[in-house]
This record gives structure tokens, sequence and C-alpha cells, in this order.
């Protein structure tokens, strides 16, 4: 046998010694997949991809396709002396002055996370950007205590540096201050950005920082929560990250049109729970500053649950309250959101309230801040519309506000978005206020934003370009795993 023929087999032999680990390898990650018992459409998802996209499929899996259940943010042990220290304890929500349908969302949320319902709350709604900043920036310089604050992105432009600079100057002051931020979220910052943070004192943190080791481990799990607890007596959440873009508008456009809360009360608890939790998961101690004051508006109607949901709880918390609420509704449901992916459940039990004639308004951007994930949500519009759910675009800027509003008395907002990714992948928090003046209050937000919106109709939608219509089927077949 001739060098070149030794060769040309030796290579065959390697070649057909590679195929066999690969086909293994690809059926070993489908067992994995159909062994978690996951959604039936997010686990064919995934088995589509391993078999048609050789190589990248499997490098896809790495990067996204791995799962976090079981895996524990806090012991119980831990958690125990949080919700003690806290004197967090259990209320009986029979007694409470809500309707039948509040009571049996929150009897849900009490089954499936913790803390439990909080009474006795204040809450101030910030539509624009430069009123949230320009209250947090206020109550951050009158802090004596301590700053609790996690946020999704820290963008280093003037909303940034300006956020930072009172962090290290409250720090340099003696107060305790705290930050945690998403490491993808916030990756394009300059790590001397943070430095100058610690090095007056302030204990920053990236929440699952991704490293090469443990690259495939951590890349798609990311803190979505947008949250600031001040002394134990202020508290914000919502959608709104630390950035300009809330204030002077990104790419000569508004601002991006969000919702954030100012609390204050007994809800503050909750947020401080949340919180000490991430802490704790980042293998950081156990926090000692818990023991809450409280100014409480005399009189104050708005009785709250906190919610965080993330990939590591055994129910994804948040999803089962959109879906409880939603079942629950009788007259109307408002839905503002800057991506519309929603589970087959989520969607279904939608058109099943549109068809019993349920008032169902959902409003999306017109042009939302990725082109992925802009057709992915148009694909599910042609859906709505023919059930009678009534679609909105939102003009001129960015809608990127996140509220579920049901009848007269509940509502949700904080940090989720109405996609697969927010219900299952990213670590969340909500709020879920049992109130018919709040309530009413958003409703009134929700009617002036369709001010500055187009209704979209069945017949306007099937004339819609076919080459769009291509693009909407292409990004609907990655939707169950963005």
């Amino acid at each position: 046998m001739t060098v070149l023929a030794q060769a040309v087999s030796y290579s065959y032999v390697v070649f057909i010694i590679f195929t066999i680990l690969y086909v293994l390898t690809i059926l070993g990650l489908i067992g994995v997949v159909i062994s978690e018992n996951r959604n039936p459409v997010k686990s064919l998802a995934w088995v589509t991809v391993l078999i048609l996209l050789p190589v990248l499929g499997v490098f896809l899996f790495l990067l996204f396709g791995r799962s976090l259940k079981g895996v524990r943010m806090i012991s119980r042990r831990k958690s125990n002396k949080l919700l003690g220290d806290m004197a967090i304890g259990k209320t009986d929500i029979d007694q409470l002055g809500i309707n039948e349908e509040s009571k049996q969302i929150a009897r849900l949320v009490n089954s499936i996370v913790e803390p439990h319902y909080f009474s006795g709350n204040h809450i101030e709604i910030f539509t624009s950007g430069q009123e949230k900043f320009d209250a947090l920036k206020r109550d951050m310089l009158a802090a004596k205590e301590y700053i609790h604050l996690q946020y999704y992105i820290f963008a280093r432009d003037k909303i940034g540096r300006e956020i930072r600079d009172i962090l290290v100057q409250k720090a340099q002051e003696g107060v305790k201050v705290r930050v945690i931020y998403d490491h993808i979220g916030s990756f394009l910052l300059n790590m001397s950005f943070f430095r100058k943070m610690r090095k007056a004192g302030v204990e920053a943190y990236p929440f699952l920082k991704v490293t090469i080791m443990e690259f495939a481990n951590r890349l798609n799990w990311r803190n979505h929560r947008k949250m600031v607890i001040i002394d134990g007596k202020i508290g914000y959440i919502g959608g709104m990250n630390i950035a300009d873009r809330y204030v002077t508008g990104s790419k000569h456009k508004l601002p991006w049109r969000d919702t954030h809360l100012r609390i204050t009360g007994n809800a503050l608890k909750g947020l401080q729970y949340s919180f000490a939790v991430d802490w704790n998961f980042m293998k950081r101690s156990l926090l000692t500053e818990t023991t809450l004051t409280h100014e409480v508006a005399p009189g104050s109607p708005d009785g709250m649950q906190i919610v965080s949901s993330g990939p590591t709880g055994r129910w994804n918390a948040i999803s089962h309250v959109f879906l409880k609420a939603i079942a629950n509704a009788k007259r109307s449901i408002y839905i503002q959101t800057p991506y519309f992916l929603p589970t087959d459940g989520l969607l279904k039990v939608l058109q099943s309230a549109a068809l019993a004639k349920i008032d169902v308004r959902l409003m999306v951007p017109r042009t939302p801040d990725s082109r992925l994930l802009k057709y992915s949500s148009y694909s599910y519009i042609k859906e709505c519309l023919q059930a009678g759910i009534k679609v909105y675009f939102y003009e001129h800027t960015m809608m990127h506000a996140k509220s579920v509003i049901v009848d007269d008395e509940f509502v949700t907002t904080g940090s989720t978005n109405f996609d697969f990714r927010s219900f299952e992948h990213n670590f969340e928090c909500n709020v879920m206020v049992y109130s018919k003046q709040f309530n009413e209050r958003m409703k009134r937000i929700f009617m002036a934003d369709l001010k500055n919106c187009t209704r979209i109709t069945l017949p306007h939608w099937r004339r819609r370009p076919a080459q769009q219509r291509v693009f909407e089927s292409l990004a609907r077949l990655m939707s169950p795993i963005l």
C-alpha cells in the first residue's frame, strides 16, 4: 500500500470515528432535551436545531439550551432568617378587602414564591425617564444608612455617570452601598467605571459573570431586574435601565416610553428580600440591613405582592400569574410590552378571552430595538386579530413599558416582557398590585398612550409585503429559544 493510500485510509478511519462521536453527541443532547420534560414546542425547536444545524446546533445548545432548574439561590435556613429578620408574616387572604379574582391570584403567589402580601403602600408612577431619574437621584442623595441598587443595564453615559458619582459620594459619606449589575447587559462598560465605585467603598458585583471557564453555563441566564431600596423607606421597581435613552432618546428619536414605580410602605420588605436572595446567590454574605422603617401615608390603599421569577425556580412564577389573571378577566385586559412572544398557553388564554367578548388590547412598538424580535412579535399578530384582540402599534419612539391591567382592580408591572425569555430564562421581578385606585391610574396612562398608536386591522395586516411574511415565519421558528 502506498503512503498516499495509507494516509487516505487513516483519514477515512478518523472521519468515521468523529462522525460516530458527533452523532452520539447529538443523540445524547436530544436525550437531555427530552428527559427534562420541557415545553414540547421548545423541545422540538431544539431537536430541530440539533439535527439541521451540524456543529452550530451543538454550539447553540451549549450556550442557550442548558437548564438551571433545581439550582438553589438561597438555602431554606437563610431564607427563614431573612423572613424572620424582616418580620415578614403570612396574611389571611380571605380577610382582605379585594375581589375574589384578586384573592385567587394572591393565593397563587403565596403558593409559589416568598414573601407574601403587603398592605399599606403608596405608589408614585413615572412614565418619564427624566422625572424618574430626578426623583431617584434626590432619594439617593438623602440616604443615611444604605442603598441597594440592581439594574440589568448600567450605561456609561450622562445618567450612568451621574448615578455612579452619587453612589461614590454616599459610600464616602459612610452609607453602605451595594450594586448588582448584569454582566452581559452592562458588558460594554469599561471596567474602570466600576473600579471607581469599588475604590470608594461601593460593593459592586456582576450577576453570573461570564468567564471562559463558565461561558456556556452563564451566557443565557440574565438578571433583568431593575430595583432600588434606600434605607428601607423608599423603593423603585420597573422597566427603566440606567441609560440616557429614557431621557434624551436614541438614534434621533424621542425618549423611550417606559413605566417605573416609586414605592413606600411595607412592600419594601419584598424588594429587600429579592435583592438579598440575589446577593446571596452571588456567594456574598447574607445581608444584615434588613430592619426596615416605614413612612406609610395615612390610608394608603395599595396592597401588593412582590414576585421574583427565574430559571432556577420550580415554577415559572410570573408566567403562572399572567395566566391566572388573564383567565380570571371578566371585562378587560390591557397589555403593554416591547416584545410579544407568548407561550402557547398565554396566546390561547388571550384568544379565549377575546372570543368571549372581553376587551383585550395589546400595545407593542411599531419598531422595537431588535429586528429579530420585531418579526418574531409580528408573527403572532394575525392570530391575535383573528380572535378579536385589538392590536396597537406605538409610534414615534420605542415602547419599553411592561404592564398587564385586568378589569378594575389588578395590575402587574415591572421588568417582565411578554415573551419566552422573560418567562423562562431571565431573572425578573414584578409587583402585583390589588387596588382599584392604582388600576384606574394605570388605565388612564394606557388610554393616553393609545393617542400615540395606530390600530392594526386584519384586512390591513393581510396586505403586508410577502417578504415581511417570510421574515416573520423564519423568526417564529426561533421564538421558543430566543
